[in-house]
């Protein structure tokens, strides 16, 4: 029975790559991580940046070797769609918080539009209460649980657009945004319901879009677990290189693979190898390519490839 089973471990091959998963409200997207390891064999997991229980939307899951480029995606841009509701203001700035503050204010559309500019571009943000950020080495939905709330640190964030999409009536309206990363979707409706003279809360969140995952990728965390298995050529599986779309990459030679993989530095001081370098600039993050496969993140400096991350699939 022994030898059973250590032959279907053996067996078993791993899953290596990214399975994007629409991740449903109401749940934390450690939760659907955990579920989806489990379908996949337990293969090692990793998901590329936290959506609140309330979120819904692109959840991007490593498996194996993708894990290792997690980091990549949590640095992203990414894009949401939400709902603001005016005249309710809440304990962890979305609807499943408490009711702490109420306005019989309502903006109107043109009050709203002309609002939106000062938060595009580089703004300062204060993260909610009920977030992930530490305070004083304790995460913050920590210390507001224990009734020990602290405001965290405002931070700068950058928002690359925030559009107003739709007034759905006069107590609520659907909002676009593309940012960057640690930029908090409560946050922002928060202060501009703050700015309009009034007080809001998210109402509806969805991520549609982490670097290059995108919504039309996505599964259902309920089609995956219908399925029962998700074996290593499952169609849905991206590549791991995938999450280093936006890095330059950098094709190597068969031996020139093998000594990156084996963690050791490549020089390039040949004149032959200036074409290949393009506009590759010195200091660059590269994805190092061999036969069209990825074979390491590194780093270029001063004609040297050094790897950062070696993969091994």
């Amino acid at each position: 029975m022994a030898g059973s089973r250590r032959g279907r471990r053996e067996r078993a091959s791993p899953v290596n790559g990214w399975l994007i998963v629409d991740k449903p409200s109401g749940m934390t997207s450690t939760t659907v991580c955990n579920r989806v390891r489990r379908l996949a064999g337990n293969s090692k997991t990793g998901h590329g940046g936290t959506l609140d229980p309330l979120a819904t939307g692109v959840l991007p899951i490593a498996f194996g070797e993708a894990t290792k480029t997690v980091a990549y995606t949590m640095d992203a841009r990414k894009s949401y769609r939400f709902v603001v509701r005016w005249g309710e203001a809440r304990d962890t700035d979305d609807a499943d918080g408490e009711i702490v503050e109420t306005s019989i204010e309502r903006p109107s559309r043109e009050e709203i539009v002309a609002g939106l500019g000062r938060f595009v571009g580089e703004i300062e943000q204060t993260p909610p209460i009920y977030s992930a950020v530490k305070i004083g080495g304790e995460r913050a939905y920590k210390l507001a649980r224990e009734n020990r709330a602290a405001l965290p640190e405002p931070r700068r964030v950058r928002v690359e657009s925030f559009e107003l999409l739709r007034e759905i009536d006069e107590d609520s309206a659907e909002f676009e945004v593309v940012c960057g990363k640690g930029t908090y979707m409560r946050s922002l409706a928060r202060d501009l319901a703050l700015s309009l003279g009034t007080v809001g809360h998210i109402a509806a969140l969805r991520r549609t879009a982490v670097g290059p995952f995108r919504e039309a990728d996505a599964m259902t965390l309920a089609s995956l677990e219908a399925l029962g298995h998700i074996p290593p050529d499952f169609e849905g599986i991206l590549p791991v290189e995938t999450a280093l779309a936006d890095i330059p990459a950098l094709a190597l030679s068969g031996s020139e693979a093998a000594t990156l993989r084996s963690g050791q530095v490549v020089q390039l001081f040949r004149t032959t190898d200036l074409p290949r370098l393009g506009e590759i600039a010195d200091g660059a993050t590269v994805r190092a390519t061999a036969g069209g496969k990825l074979v390491a993140v590194a780093r270029l400096e001063g004609g040297r490839v050094r790897p950062v991350r070696v993969m091994n699939h």
